[in-house]
């Protein structure tokens, strides 16, 4: 991804979503864009309207610490946000490259001791890659994204099931915030790594045949992937609301562990019990099969 088009679109966006009444400055004049002027965000920057003007054009090369957290303070940047600026300008001088993940060979498969660890995790558990594919899961998480799974043309991957697939409107009942949340992952991984070519394949393909997607890829909204509750429809046991602990894996570079719960003898908890039951009827069916 060309480095000085990304600092551009990212900090011109950021500054588009700053009022002056959010910046506690006056709002006077006719504006013909929406956000803070680059003048205002100089001067709330402390710095002069060239050079913020020659930043915001992408020549982060060389910049200091200081001067880029004059920035973030002046857009008002959050802890994502604010990482992702870092990246960029990392990325300008060549030392981004130092910190990036180590790429996955074509042909990684999961260790045996990851997959027991997997499959000792009694709630749903996946394992997803910075590009949003769908790695491995127990065999809670498997039948819980068994809708993810269903596709048979590749790799199960978030991106692809939340844009391309009809059934993720029904499995995500608040669609939009899915797709924003996706979207934004991506986001943060090409900012971690511009040179993944599979990640720039993904971003193609998904570009080409989501306006959707399309449209938030253009908003260069980035994000932290924690801790939260979100919400399903399954098409098994109904509605479920569970909270999430993602996790980074040390021993796997660029691989995120989600691990997710119900509330104790809630609704949810109820339904991820009967979800159990339907994965062992379904998995003791195809064991039959295949026998």
């Amino acid at each position: 991804m060309d480095n000085r088009a990304e600092v551009r679109d990212f900090l011109t966006t950021r500054r588009a979503k700053i009022t002056p009444e959010r910046a506690g400055i006056p709002s006077a004049g006719q504006r013909r864009v929406p956000g803070l002027r680059r003048s205002e965000v100089a001067a709330l920057a402390g710095m002069s309207v060239e050079y913020y003007a020659k930043l915001e054009r992408g020549h982060l090369a060389g910049v200091s610490a200081g001067v880029l957290d004059a920035i973030a303070r002046a857009l008002q940047l959050d802890d994502a946000e604010r990482a992702h600026l870092l990246r960029l300008a990392h990325e300008a001088d060549g030392s981004n490259a130092l910190v990036r993940p180590r790429r996955r060979p074509k042909q990684w498969t999961v260790r045996p001791s990851l997959r027991w660890s997997l499959d000792a995790v009694t709630s749903p558990a996946i394992l997803v890659d910075n590009r949003q594919d769908l790695l491995a899961a127990n065999h809670l998480g498997r039948a819980m994204y068994s809708d993810v799974y269903a596709d048979p043309t590749g790799a199960p991957n978030f991106g692809r099931f939340t844009f391309l697939d009809s059934a993720a409107r029904r499995f995500y009942p608040d669609w939009n915030l899915a797709a924003d949340m996706v979207v934004a992952n991506l986001r943060t991984a090409a900012g971690k790594d511009p040179h993944d070519k599979g990640l720039h394949d993904l971003v193609g393909e998904l570009s080409t045949r989501s306006d959707d997607f399309r449209r938030r890829w253009g908003a260069h909204n980035v994000r932290i992937h924690g801790t939260g509750v979100k919400t399903f429809h399954h098409h098994v046991v109904g509605d479920l609301e569970l909270a999430y602990e993602s996790m980074d894996l040390r021993a796997e570079s660029g691989l995120t562990l989600t691990i997710y719960a119900a509330e104790p003898d809630s609704p949810s908890a109820h339904a991820l019990a009967l979800l159990a039951s339907w994965a062992a009827s379904s998995s003791a069916a195809s064991h039959s099969r295949r026998n």
